[in-house]
């Protein structure tokens, strides 16, 4: 019985991520709002009712979408944070992670980036409960650093939320930079796009550090 038990659990895991994933592709070219759940089973190649086993509505979906796409992030606004070395080594350093996420995840960008801002209150809400809830890491791990004595908690925190929120704009300014390029030339174009908004998020990230220097002055 419990083999049994096991199998059909499997099974209901494997339909819920590809609606899951389904639902991912088809929002690369529209918002979470304009999604119909008929959209989303059809691309599975299941019935509309068997959308409601796994979530209550579309914004359940999208929830979910949020925990999957803002899970592989965490990780990445973690390392960035923890890199070792001098000012401008870690600068370059933060910045590769988050080009080489959005190289690996740019469904989950892309996602993130629209709905941030989006018609969906809830996904709204879960995007900003995981923001900050990254930007209270952020700012324990800032707190431990010895450039920070003498901060407050507070100010940690007002830190923490330029660092993650830094993060998030340039994931989703290399993604529109590669998006934006001309076709007609081809990947040095899209290469040349995404170097400019590194350069940009690294002259971004020194002028934090800047300012970071002389807060307390």
């Amino acid at each position: 019985m419990s083999h049994t038990l096991g199998i059909r659990q499997a099974q209901k895991q494997k339909t819920r991520q590809a609606l899951l994933d389904a639902a991912l592709g088809l929002l690369e070219h529209q918002s979470l709002s304009s999604l119909g759940l008929r959209e989303v089973t059809r691309a599975v190649g299941v019935a509309p009712a068997a959308f409601y086993r796994h979530f209550k509505d579309t914004a359940d979906l999208g929830v979910a979408l949020v925990e999957e796409a803002l899970g592989s992030l965490h990780e990445t606004i973690r390392a960035a944070i923890v890199t070792t070395g001098g000012s401008e080594e870690r600068i370059d350093r933060a910045v590769a992670l988050i080009a080489t996420h959005v190289r690996a995840h740019p469904a989950h960008v892309r996602f993130i980036a629209r709905e941030r801002h989006g018609g969906v209150a809830p996904v709204r809400a879960a995007i900003g409960v995981q923001l900050r809830r990254f930007a209270d890491e952020v700012a324990e791990a800032l707190g431990a650093d010895p450039e920070s004595q003498g901060w407050s908690a507070a100010d940690l925190r007002m830190l923490a939320g330029v660092y993650v929120d830094h993060m998030v704009m340039t994931a989703s300014a290399i993604l529109e930079a590669g998006a934006g390029a001309d076709p007609d030339g081809g990947d040095e174009a899209a290469r040349r796009a995404e170097e400019a908004v590194l350069a940009t998020a690294r002259r971004q990230l020194r002028l934090v550090t800047l300012g970071r220097r002389h807060w307390l002055d």
